[in-house]
């Protein structure tokens, strides 16, 4: 029998302590303590019935009367002994089976016959002395089960480990002493209500203890008996005292309040925060024995980690600050290795399927090169090169393009694109906004329109072998996308789409038309590229630009258009390696980081509300000199929430007191896309001065004339937004400013977030602090969308991160699918984590 050692050394115990009468004496510390400590090295004995039977008959013994203790251990002894004489070999209890949901008991129930064994997989209902408030309390929580609520973990620590005697209390500091009641006094208060007076001593002297408005407790603080308190000292005419502090009765059992580093759990209305506690610390104390650790024993021995329930006790009450950086790097491990394992799985999966091999053309690379006004970056051509290797594979790339503002990841999509075109095949590329896409749309005609494509490996005819009908068509088509003679080359130039709302229902019909018959090469659109009506005719690679602001269903769907299309994922946002590794861990990673020759530094001032006056008078000498000028607003309309200046305010004080003799236009997401483009062009072909506008224009805007961008209540938006607008100047050949605008200096925080942007210019080196000072939820503005909730880990711990990520790797490699019968466990956990994860996203 497993665990027979441990389950005869529970019965001697339990035969003692009725041979002495059940007076708790048996063993030293009480029987309770006693089977604390025992449940910690039970291991498989707590699998067993009887077994779980007598921990839950045994609990709270010290309250219980002598007749109900003697009656208990009777029923516990009686059900252990029946595990040696009922059969040879006993069947362990399944661990994993779910009790089903019964109703708290009462106490008066609770002793006329055995409550039902409390498992992880037990409902709330089933925790002895648990009300029917908590648990509905704790279902808006989210916690429905034992196993939520062990994993419901504490979002702070009150340190009471220092304990002290109250001749050594120091006013100001946080302290824990044990002292005996002398003294209980209920007084009336002049604002209403009453004072309980209490004065407490020990062998070094007395002190005085408040509680306002809680006439009840002079019934729980008895003249002689001794209490445990934690509070902060102060001071009352010139006498040392505590005021409402934590406390308990003194007992030689586990502090659950007071005397300890004191965890506080996230709550909601209807739970306090002690009887919370306390009936965490009853579950955590019964149950986390019971899980079953989901690492296998090598991973634990290569990584020195704890043991999961040990870790899950600690992360809850933990013994000491040790003891509790421990259990977080076990538990952080956990969430960073589910991540691990999820997205290396999802690329083994993406990557074992058939795709298409494109065969290099280095004579369309040449060419594409000779026609660039200016020479790549090192960094350009490594990633190309790294694309183009990718893609030469008869496997599907997946790869990550990431690059600072402005260090030309079009160059490197249309050089990637020209490939898989002289291939015989489309591309897709997808952008989140009208704007944008606009925008890629007119730089890869550019880019691509001098570059002659070879027509022989076409899934559509080539041009010469079309009849009248086809050739018309073609013609047709050719027309709609602006190509003239000359950029058709003899047929082999680039054909390339805009698919947008602002299409005719005619030319919209002939465009689908094109793209399924093979006859468009590059399409560029936003989410009207995934829509059912577009169908490609041979999708070789589709190309997604700033990732973030697409979810992962819409990255599929795209994918789902071809049958196993390369994929190129581009984003201007520098992530760091840490977020790089959870969010797109499925994905191989070239990095853009050096800029173009030319592109100048853009001086960055942090200014206060009141010094606005000196931006304006900048901004005007600025337009003087012909340029244009950005001003960031965080809001669109005006907010009485919010004491900042919307964009709609701001654009209408300009427009009449600042600049009445200049050009001032608006621009806000609210507005019809057709209207922002409107404005957009107005504003790039220089009918404005100064454009007003929203977050709307993040990414994307390419207008080397605007040589200063202000930005208003700079402390609502992170350091990688503030950054990519930033990126809207500095794009020509004119010196540009970027002002930030912002009162929250005496926030440490925001402070240091912008000194960062004065001092550095380096994308990589701010999204790096930025993940440091605001975390990954905010990272992007808004909270990532498929972004996994980490409880326990940080993402600014890399080494951890880093021993996931070879772990996984090291467990993939042996068991790719984890169906091996030592990965059950895990595979299970890490499924459970990833379909917490996609609801959440």
């Amino acid at each position: 029998m497993d665990g027979k050692d441990q389950i005869v050394r529970l019965g001697k115990l339990l035969a003692e302590e009725e041979r002495r009468g059940c007076d708790d004496s048996a063993v030293a510390g009480g029987l309770e303590r006693f089977l604390t400590a025992w449940r910690l090295d039970a291991g498989a004995a707590l699998r067993y019935e009887p077994v779980q039977k007598a921990l839950e008959l045994l609990a709270g013994y010290s309250a219980l009367d002598q007749p109900t203790r003697r009656a208990r251990v009777g029923i516990a002894l009686e059900g252990l002994r029946s595990l040696f004489r009922a059969q040879p070999n006993p069947q362990p209890a399944p661990a994993s089976a779910p009790a089903m949901p019964t109703r708290a008991p009462t106490r008066s129930s609770s002793r006329a016959a055995p409550a039902r064994p409390l498992t992880p997989d037990s409902p709330l209902d089933d925790i002895p002395g648990v009300t029917r408030q908590m648990v509905q309390s704790f279902r808006r929580l989210g916690v429905r089960t034992v196993r939520d609520l062990l994993y419901h973990f504490p979002h702070r620590y009150d340190d009471f480990t220092s304990r002290k005697t109250i001749a050594e209390l120091q006013p100001g500091a946080v302290e824990t002493i044990i002292a005996e009641v002398l003294d209980v006094r209920t007084l009336p208060m002049k604002s209403g209500g009453s004072r309980l007076d209490i004065l407490v001593g020990d062998e070094t002297g007395t002190l005085k203890v408040v509680f306002f408005r809680q006439p009840w407790l002079a019934q729980r603080f008895l003249v002689g008996t001794k209490v445990v308190l934690s509070g902060k000292i102060g001071v009352y005419d010139g006498l040392r005292q505590m005021a409402s502090p934590e406390w308990q009765p003194f007992t030689d059992d586990d502090l659950i309040h007071v005397g300890r580093l004191v965890p506080v759990h996230p709550l909601t209305r209807g739970l306090a925060e002690r009887s919370a506690r306390a009936l965490i610390k009853q579950v955590v104390d019964r149950c986390a024995p019971m899980l079953e650790d989901h690492l296998p024993p090598a991973v634990r021995e290569r990584t020195g980690l704890m043991p999961l329930s040990e870790a899950i006790a600690q992360i809850h009450f933990p013994d000491t600050h040790e003891k509790l950086e421990q259990a977080r790097r076990r538990l952080g491990f956990d969430e960073f290795l589910f991540i691990q394992l999820g997205v290396l799985q999802r690329k083994m999966l993406w990557q074992a399927k058939h795709g298409y091999a494109i065969t290099r053309r280095d004579d369309v690379h040449e060419a594409f090169l000779k026609q660039l006004p200016f020479e790549l970056t090192g960094a350009q051509v490594r990633a190309i090169e790294e694309i183009i290797a990718d893609m030469e594979r008869p496997v599907p790339m997946a790869r990550l393009l990431q690059g600072d503002v402005g260090s030309g990841k079009t160059v490197v999509a249309a050089a990637a694109a020209l490939q898989v075109i002289a291939a015989g095949y489309q591309v897709a590329l997808m952008a989140p906004t009208e704007i944008l896409a606009e925008q890629h749309y007119r730089g890869l005609r550019a880019l691509l329109s001098n570059v002659p494509v070879p027509r022989d490996q076409r899934h559509a005819p080539a041009d010469d072998n079309l009849d009248p009908e086809q050739r018309e068509r073609l013609e047709e088509i050719k027309r709609i996308l602006g190509m003239s003679g000359d950029d058709d080359l003899d047929g082999r130039g680039v054909r390339v789409a805009l698919l947008t709302g602002s299409l005719g229902a005619k030319e919209r019909r002939r465009v689908l038309e094109g793209i399924a018959r093979g006859d468009i090469d590059l399409i560029v659109g936003t989410h009207a590229l995934i829509a059912e009506s577009v169908q490609y005719a041979a999708l070789g690679l589709a190309i997604v630009d700033e990732q973030h602001r697409f979810g992962v269903e819409q990255r599929q769907r795209l994918k789902d258009k071809g049958y196993n299309p390369h994929m190129l994922v581009m984003t201007a946002t520098p992530i760091p390696r840490t977020l790089t590794l959870t969010i797109y861990g499925d994905l191989d990673v070239s990095v853009l980081d050096e800029l173009p020759p030319g592109r100048q530094e853009i001086k960055t001032r942090w200014i206060t509300t009141v010094e606005r006056e000196k931006a304006y008078r900048h901004i005007r000498r600025e337009v003087a000199k012909g340029r244009q000028a950005f001003v960031i607003c965080p809001l669109v309309e005006e907010s009485e929430k919010v004491d900042l200046p919307s964009a709609e305010e701001m654009h209408a004080m300009l427009s009449r007191d600042v600049f009445p003799d200049l050009r001032v236009a608006l621009i806000h997401g609210k507005m019809l896309p057709r209207e922002k483009d409107a404005v957009m062009i107005a504003f790039r072909n220089h009918e404005y001065d100064i454009l007003v506008a929203t977050a709307v224009i993040e990414v994307g805007i390419d207008v080397p004339n605007a040589t200063t961008i202000m930005i208003e209540g700079a402390e609502r938006f992170g350091l990688a937004q503030l950054h990519q607008f930033r990126g809207r100047v500095g794009r020509g050949v004119h010196q540009s400013y970027c002002i930030l605008v912002c009162d929250k200096e005496q926030n440490e925080v925001t402070r240091q977030r912008m000194e960062a942007m004065e001092t550095i210019s380096d994308g990589f080196r701010l999204a790096e602090i930025d993940l440091q000072l605001r975390g990954p939820g905010e990272f992007f503005g808004t909270r990532q969308s498929g972004t996994p909730d980490l409880k326990v880990a940080q993402l600014t711990d890399v080494r951890l991160l880093q021993t996931a990520y070879r772990e996984a790797h090291r467990i993939l490699a042996d068991d790719p699918q984890l169906e091996r019968p030592e990965h059950a466990l895990l595979r299970a956990k890490m499924d459970a984590f990833w379909v917490d994860t996609l609801k959440a996203g």
